[in-house]
């Protein structure tokens, strides 16, 4: 049975399909998974257990130029590569009308469907093409995570009840724990970012608990906040230079643990199920964030969460010798 999943973007929204390739992995296990991705997460979706086949594609990119020379001819090697197979089930797990797009460029087998969403759930985005395109289009409640509302589209789509427990299956290659933990600072909106004085306050409590810090960054103003953080804490806080998702992955496995803002970089600790905070200045992480569990929590307060409800939080969950 070969299966094709619709998800592009963005990091977290990737993360969060994860645990749906591994229901599908359990309950269908003759089932042969292909994920077409944004190329950017095109590695991520590699280290994913049970993904066949990341297919990338650059929607955002082509978008800009789409009436191009070079963009016809990228959309033309894409649209073959995907037509190269044809599946039993095409499922559009991200529900926008570039998803719609592609789960129409994509071959069925006779008897083959396209599955997709027929509504939109709170806070989460929604374009009528995708059920448009659909044979069978799946009604959801409005509120549900992200997370089981991936697991649910899939397990209705394919005919078998959600499984537990939750696994995300992703692969890292790590060579062992330090005793880093890993400062998420950086989001995709300075809205949902922790005051830099609450960082530095962090900082320092955890090298007094005996840890050094990492300090990762996506772009050139999180590099410029990692080093002068990094300059005000001393040798303990270390700049990660700039990685790949895969080498990311690889690298945030070795960590003690993490505390991060809502942020792509703090959704893949949460699949590597590391010792994890999660910073919420929004009331989203009911819909986003960690399922609470024993070392894993998220914080949320307005305007920001407290510096001490955030060490409250990391003393509940961090390890212990």
């Amino acid at each position: 049975m070969k299966i094709l999943i619709v998800k592009l973007s963005s990091l977290g929204d990737v993360v969060h399909t994860m645990p749906a390739v591994q229901d599908i992995r359990r309950c269908v296990p003759q089932a042969s998974i292909d994920w077409v991705v944004e190329r950017g997460f095109a590695p991520l979706v590699a280290r994913c257990e049970g993904a066949a086949e990341a297919i990338p594609c650059e929607l955002r990119r082509w978008s800009r130029n789409p009436l191009s020379h070079e963009t016809r001819a990228e959309w033309r090697t894409f649209r073959q590569r995907l037509r190269s197979v044809r599946y039993d089930a095409v499922i559009d797990l991200q529900g926008l009308t570039k998803s719609a797009l592609v789960a129409r460029a994509a071959r069925t087998t006779e008897g083959g469907k396209r599955f997709a969403m027929a509504n939109r759930t709170d806070g989460a985005s929604y374009e009528a093409p995708t059920r448009w395109v659909a044979d069978v289009a799946i009604k959801l409640e409005p509120r549900v995570h992200a997370v089981q509302r991936a697991r649910e589209i899939c397990a209705r789509a394919l005919g078998y009840d959600i499984p537990s427990p939750l696994r995300f299956g992703l692969r890292a290659s790590a060579a062992g724990r330090t005793n880093a933990v890993c400062l998420v600072h950086g989001t995709s909106r300075d809205d949902k970012c922790w005051p830099a004085a609450n960082w530095l306050a962090l900082g320092r409590r955890l090298i007094a608990q005996g840890h050094t810090l990492a300090l990762p960054h996506g772009n050139d103003e999180e590099l410029a906040r990692s080093e002068a953080m990094a300059r005000e804490l001393g040798d303990a806080a270390q700049v990660w230079p700039r990685l790949d998702l895969g080498a990311l992955t690889d690298r945030l496995a070795t960590c003690a643990g993490v505390i991060g803002v809502d942020s792509g970089l703090s959704h893949i600790a949460v699949a590597l199920d590391l010792p994890h905070v999660q910073v919420y200045n929004f009331e989203t992480a009911w819909r986003t964030g960690p399922f609470d569990t024993p070392h894993q929590r998220a914080v949320y307060a307005q305007p920001t969460p407290s510096l001490e409800a955030v060490w409250d939080a990391w003393e509940s969950v961090r390890p212990r010798p």
